[in-house]
């Protein structure tokens, strides 16, 4: 019998995670042994493979973003930076998306008092980033200007993401588009 390592038990034990939760997360005050009957396995292997509850909750996040942007780079195909950026924003407001875009603030929030707790997380907050750069290189800004224009407008989605969840409905498509507008000239 040949042995799996700890890395395909921990992919196989996210994959159960992400069936159960699908696009969304368990609220943070859900517990390990609650989330492990859901899961169909144990707190016990919960917490040896993610460390605890925030660590399942980043763990989702980020498998979840992951999969996220690949479909959102797919769709923006031979699309603009601007149109990437309006992809971005309705996908995260959908209604459907508020449990999981809340569990992403207070991953964040628990990350920044504790980012070596929160690698992979950290790591994966990039990624929207180097996808928006590569858009903004395509249509012509230098590397610099490109890298810089992406993480303003991430930085951006992100506040108003943030707004959003304090106060719905307070941020609007308009915002978007004031902010890509700023960066409209390089």
């Amino acid at each position: 019998m040949v042995l799996s390592s700890n890395g395909d038990a921990r992919q196989r034990l996210l994959a159960r995670l992400l069936d159960v939760f699908d696009d969304g997360l368990p609220p943070p005050e859900t517990s390990l042994r609650e989330i492990a009957a859901r899961t169909g396995t144990s707190h016990a292997l919960l917490r040896y493979h993610f460390g605890s509850l925030a660590g399942v909750l980043a763990a989702v996040l980020a498998a979840q973003r992951t999969r996220d942007n690949e479909v959102l780079f797919r769709d923006a195909g031979q699309g603009t930076f601007d149109d990437l950026v309006l992809a971005i924003w309705r996908a995260y407001t959908r209604p459907e998306q508020l449990s999981r875009v809340r569990g992403f603030f207070h991953v964040v929030a628990l990350a920044a008092y504790s980012p070596d707790d929160f690698g992979e997380f950290v790591s994966s907050l990039d990624d929207l980033t180097g996808m928006l750069a590569s858009l903004a290189q395509r249509e012509g800004l230098d590397a610099r200007k490109a890298l810089t224009r992406a993480t303003v407008a991430v930085a951006a989605i992100r506040g108003l993401l943030l707004q959003e969840v304090l106060t719905p409905g307070a941020c609007s498509e308009e915002a978007v588009a004031l902010i890509l507008g700023m960066g409209a000239n390089g």
